[in-house]
């Protein structure tokens, strides 16, 4: 199956294993979503487990938070993460402090969709990269899938979860990304970073949309004889810490990817966990190859993202070094 069939089977599964779960946003009803990512799932389980909310992100996240406080377990979704902003401080503000500060009296079992991401010529309000800000706050989990198996696994995880989870789904691989999925009922473990391919002499590191330029950009340096090894890090709060330095320690180099603009991105955070526990192993300097500082265009799209010949350049500038 691709992307988006995997998250519509993984919240069938979830509505019918467990009637606190409720599926709510703009037009995920009969419409099934901007996306189709819940079609057909009213029509199974009713308007009252799935249902349809105005045009107002700050509502339709107050609604999920008070959901889950009170034992449900909401998922809402917000039709693209540009539009997250109307509902950021109850996300950061309530979802994410309630169990801190109720000394672990309620919990926010929740779960935020959004498709996220560039590369559908959407222009600048419907193509950003936001996770930064979201792991930049404790109390939030943050994960952004790049297969099927990946994208049913984590959002089971996320929904079956005690904390409020921001779940990004990079949405130009929502029908590119194909790949088998068990019937069997199984969960992906956040934290757990993904090994995609094995290497020796350089480890490309990477994230959700961008994951695709990276096996491209690995297929063309292994045609030169380039040994990549290609980790998939699927979980951002929390990451996969050991599985990259184990890497970074056997290959001695790294280049981080995301599409987010580079000041504030999330791979930074990387960068320095590499620079502080594995410095002593690296034969080059960590190369980031990131979105750029401006606002997300129109007409550029494939210029402001990575792309597999700006990682290749990336790439041969820490062989050469």
């Amino acid at each position: 199956m691709n992307l988006i069939q995997a998250v519509t089977e993984a919240l069938h599964e979830e509505l019918e294993r467990d009637e606190r779960v409720v599926v709510f946003g703009e037009d995920v009803g009969a419409r099934g979503g901007v996306f189709m990512a819940t079609a057909g799932l009213q029509a199974t389980f009713g308007k009252h487990r799935v249902f349809d909310t105005p045009l107002s992100e700050a509502s339709i996240v107050g609604a999920a938070v008070g959901m889950a406080v009170r034992g449900m377990r909401p998922v809402a979704e917000i039709q693209f993460a540009d539009y997250m902003g109307p509902g950021f401080d109850q996300i950061i503000s309530q979802a994410a402090k309630i169990r801190y500060r109720s000394g672990g009296q309620f919990t926010a079992p929740m779960v935020i969709r959004t498709p996220s991401g560039g590369g559908v010529k959407g222009g600048h309000h419907h193509s950003q990269s936001p996770e930064a800000y979201y792991t930049h706050t404790p109390g939030l989990k943050v994960v952004m899938p790049s297969t099927p198996y990946d994208a049913k696994g984590l959002l089971k995880t996320a929904i079956r979860g005690e904390d409020p989870v921001i779940y990004f789904e990079p949405k130009r691989l929502y029908r590119a990304s194909k790949g088998e999925v068990p019937t069997h009922d199984f969960m992906v473990k956040f934290g757990e970073a993904s090994i995609r391919r094995e290497g020796n002499d350089l480890s490309l590191i990477g994230y959700g949309g961008v994951m695709p330029d990276l096996e491209k950009a690995a297929d063309a340096l292994g045609a030169e004889g380039v040994s990549v090894e290609v980790i998939d890090l699927r979980s951002l709060v929390p990451w996969d810490k050991d599985r990259v330095l184990t890497s970074v320690q056997k290959t001695g180099r790294a280049v981080l990817v995301s599409e987010a603009p580079r000041i504030g991105n999330f791979m930074g955070e990387v960068a320095y966990t590499i620079q502080e526990q594995a410095f002593d192993y690296l034969t080059a300097p960590v190369g980031q190859v990131a979105g750029f500082d401006t606002p997300y265009p129109y007409v550029q799209d494939k210029v402001f993202l990575p792309g597999p010949n700006r990682i290749v350049r990336a790439c041969v500038q820490a062989l050469n070094y």
